[in-house]
């Protein structure tokens, strides 16, 4: 992993200590720690600062597929190819008990903005809601057709936006699971973003490009192009104005 100064584009530090891919990255929400998981089957805690793990998670049987941190910075949820949601007590390390019902690998989790529901996709194109507080599966989604890619919560946490390798993304009422928007790509669909005001969807996708879309008519409002590979990560800025997006380079 590389930190970068945002403003001069200089690399700050290089962390190295995983012994395979690292597959997600995510800061905690003060942004003193980083959380890193890896087909290793790990989990790593960073000390932002000095590079230096704070923590190792071990528990997972198969990689790690994606990671977050609830709201407050209390709970890390993590995904895996043992078909769990792992749940980890940041300050401890500690395993909490994990949450089971998907029936293939986890591909993506997310927490709303209030920690109180999370979401996970999996590898069949299911998405489970849970209730936090008691680790209950609150709704379980099928609509989509492959493989789930990502998930994202809207800022009020009233909207869940998915995306998946049948070339859509979806957005859904959180309350209900009910489908709202079905937005349309000729290409699989790798990443999702809700813009901070909730107005505005972002999705890539592995034809290279970026679409962004209002959020309650879902009607296309711009289509980005640049990129050379196919998309993976996309991220608003806080203040709405600013959008980045990654790609895959080959090795």
């Amino acid at each position: 992993m590389r930190l970068w100064d945002v403003e001069t584009s200089r690399e700050l530090r290089k962390i190295v200590n995983h012994t395979q891919n690292i597959r997600w990255i995510v800061f905690s929400p003060d942004g003193k720690t980083l959380a890193s998981g890896s087909w290793d089957k790990t989990i790593r805690l960073w000390d932002v600062q000095t590079g230096k793990t704070l923590r190792l998670l071990e528990g997972h049987t198969e990689p790690v597929t994606s990671v977050a941190f609830s709201p407050d910075g209390q709970i890390l949820a993590s995904g895996s190819g043992d078909n769990t949601v792992g749940l980890w007590d940041v300050k401890t390390g500690a395993a909490l008990p994990p949450l089971v019902g998907h029936k293939r690998l986890v591909t993506t989790v997310a927490f709303s903005p209030d920690g109180k529901t999370l979401a996970s996709g999996s590898g069949i194109g299911t998405i489970c809601l849970w209730d936090m507080p008691t680790g209950k599966r609150i709704n379980m989604i099928t609509e989509h057709q492959s493989w789930v890619s990502t998930v994202a919560f809207s800022s009020d946490g009233f909207l869940l936006v998915s995306g998946s390798r049948d070339g859509t993304a979806r957005a859904w009422d959180v309350h209900s699971g009910a489908p709202l928007l079905t937005l349309k790509h000729k290409d699989q669909v790798k990443c999702v973003a809700f813009s901070p005001d909730g107005k505005t969807i972002a999705s890539g996708d592995q034809g290279k490009t970026v679409r962004l879309w209002n959020a309650l008519s879902g009607e296309l409002l711009r289509t980005l192009k640049g990129h050379r590979r196919e998309l993976y990560s996309v991220a608003f800025s806080p203040d709405g104005e600013t959008l980045a997006s990654g790609m895959v380079i080959a090795p």
